[in-house]
């Protein structure tokens, strides 16, 4: 079947807080900055596939803020209202159905201007969760507890991935919070919901980011080193948490099988080169793997703590810090499709791995306890 490929990517740096930037200039800056450096006209763009979330912007509709400074006038445009790998999905499908050879994917969010704990609690359900005060941290904290139950994990090997993730994201110069963290550190730190420290909590930040895909009869005309995307896969879990088991990723699990089936990978833990985690917490970078197939079920802390996980490991996770690094949420899975891609393109710069990396797989989620999934796989060949 044809192939879709990544001809470029734009990273805006994340930060803490972008007083002085509206949404708008974020998408003009990575829109332009993408452009510019394909050498691209705004004309060139078939379509356009932006990733916001409205509880986020403060505005229903928000996307209609951004058609010009994103290029969309008297184009197609279309919102997910989700997760940026989610974006990419979309897009890809956009090219494979034949009517574009081109398509802008971007991604923005400024989680500064908002009350994010209660942004997060409209996610439930009005009548019996809302009035709970649930918010994504909670829900993340019942995941983690069932999680490390269930496999009986100690809060140290919980703490040593947000350890590895702070100290890789050092490197990142896309990134805002990182530096050399050991697991004492992290359990030092605040409990924001046991057994969930803030350092092993995502943070609420601002940025955006864009990246551009093309047909496979295009891809030529704008790099001579595309990445393609092999496979692709989404699946969405229960709504209620009270009706998943949080111990396992079963949206993922479903999300990798048919981005798999469609790569044709059989053996994950032997074709995958790299992997761009969305870890959100730090549990997550235990678990996910697991799903993925990439180790059995409860060892993910195993392979963490073998080494095999880290930048000059068999099979590097998070080389860039990860979400715990600073991504905002909608911007944080396509940041991870545009990480992996350029570790395959070998453009990675402070943070590239030694490794040639042939096959890479980018995973985003959204929602309580990663309720939605999203798994890429990428490529350096045309064809795998």
């Amino acid at each position: 079947m044809a192939r879709v490929a990544i001809v470029g990517t734009w990273q805006v740096k994340s930060e803490k807080e972008k007083r002085e930037d509206h949404i708008t200039e974020l998408v003009y800056e990575a829109v332009s900055g993408l452009l510019g450096k394909l050498g691209m006209e705004i004309s060139q763009v078939d379509n356009v596939v932006s990733c916001s979330q409205d509880f986020l912007d403060g505005r229903t509709i928000s996307n209609r803020t951004i058609p010009e400074v994103e290029g969309a006038y008297l184009k197609s445009e279309a919102k997910v209202a989700g997760d940026g790998s989610q974006a990419v999905f979309y897009g890809m499908i956009r090219i494979l159905s034949g009517k574009y050879k081109t398509c802008l994917v971007l991604a923005h969010a400024k989680m500064s201007e908002g009350s994010q704990n209660v942004i997060a609690n409209a996610m439930f359900d009005p009548i019996y969760q809302r009035a709970l005060g649930l918010d994504e941290i909670a829900a993340g904290a019942l995941q983690a507890r069932a999680y490390m139950t269930r496999y009986k994990i100690s809060p140290g090997k919980t703490a040593a991935a947000a350890a590895k993730a702070l100290t890789l994201a050092a490197g990142n110069e896309n990134v805002f919070r990182g530096g050399k963290t050991n697991a004492y550190e992290v359990l030092a730190s605040r409990v924001l919901a046991s057994p969930i420290h803030e350092l092993e909590a995502f943070v609420p930040c601002d940025g955006a980011c864009a990246l551009m895909l093309a047909s496979e009869d295009q891809a030529d005309s704008w790099t001579k080193n595309p990445v393609w995307i092999e496979g692709a896969g989404t699946a969405m879990e229960e709504y209620y948490l009270g009706d998943r088991e949080l111990s396992s990723a079963r949206a993922l699990k479903q999300a990798a099988k048919r981005a798999y089936q469609m790569a044709g990978i059989d053996h994950p833990e032997k074709q995958i080169n790299l992997v761009e985690l969305s870890d959100y917490f730090s549990y997550q970078e235990l678990l996910y793997p697991e799903a993925l197939g990439l180790c059995g079920p409860g060892k993910g802390a195993e392979i963490l703590a073998s080494g095999k996980t880290m930048p000059e490991g068999k099979l590097p996770v998070n080389p860039s810090g990860g979400v715990l690094g600073g991504n905002p949420l909608c911007v944080a899975g396509l940041t991870r499709v545009i990480e992996a891609a350029n570790q395959v393109r070998g453009e990675s710069g402070k943070i590239q791995v030694k490794k040639p990396v042939r096959v890479a797989l980018a995973q985003g989620s959204y929602g309580p306890a990663g309720q939605s999934q999203c798994v890429v796989i990428l490529s350096a060949d045309k064809r795998m």
